[in-house]
């Protein structure tokens, strides 16, 4: 299994129109394969959508896109609203849930760090030996590491009722000890955004 996040980066309040006319093209589109998430951004880079697609391997993601630009409507009707475009492909760590529709939070952290070459190994069996205790305090929408687009990017995808949640969850998991895995010295950057899933997204 793979996930392709999509990221677009959108013209200042044109994101209502953008998520609107994706909704409408939707539907001719996952007669393929299935959206997991679509989100946009409230906290971080600003005026940014977020899909996400899996796909069987990397050869099916090929063959998928090309029978969806034959599709009626496909892709929508959106370029005009587009600044950038960007395209990550993750592997899901082991422990990382299956991408399925389900209600998880109105809220969703995404924190992106980048990890020293060859720490992949690592993190994944440190995080392993935590995540379950992490569990306990909100669940996990996603977890894995870049195959293509940045190298070395270990991605985790949390869901929150809202922003007190979020910070009321952390302050309890990292009290109690469950939180974070000793990973330190296996990363160079760290990022956050809060993203807010959009009406048609399947997880929500």
């Amino acid at each position: 299994m793979i996930v392709e996040m999509r990221t677009y980066t959108l013209n200042p309040g044109t994101t209502p129109e953008f998520e609107k006319r994706f909704a409408e093209a939707l539907p001719n589109r996952t007669k393929l394969s299935p959206l997991a998430a679509f989100w946009h951004t409230e906290v971080g880079p600003l005026n940014q959508v977020i899909h996400v697609w899996p796909y069987e391997d990397m050869a099916a993601r090929t063959r998928i896109r090309e029978e969806a630009t034959k599709q009626p409507g496909w892709p929508p009707n959106t370029r005009e609203f587009v600044v950038s475009q960007k395209s990550q492909v993750f592997i899901p760590a082991p422990f990382s849930p299956k991408l399925e529709a389900r209600q998880l939070g109105n809220l969703y952290e995404i924190r992106t760090y980048t990890m020293l070459p060859g720490a992949a190994s690592t993190v994944i069996e440190r995080w392993a030996e935590k995540i379950e205790g992490r569990l306990k305090y909100s669940p996990l929408a996603f977890c894995g590491h870049t195959e293509l687009g940045g190298l070395n990017q270990w991605i985790h995808v949390w869901a929150y009722k809202d922003a007190a949640d979020r910070f009321a969850v952390r302050d309890k998991a990292r009290a109690s000890g469950a939180w974070p895995p000793n990973t330190r010295g296996q990363f160079v950057k760290q990022e956050n955004m809060f993203v807010v899933p959009a009406e048609f997204s399947p997880l929500r």
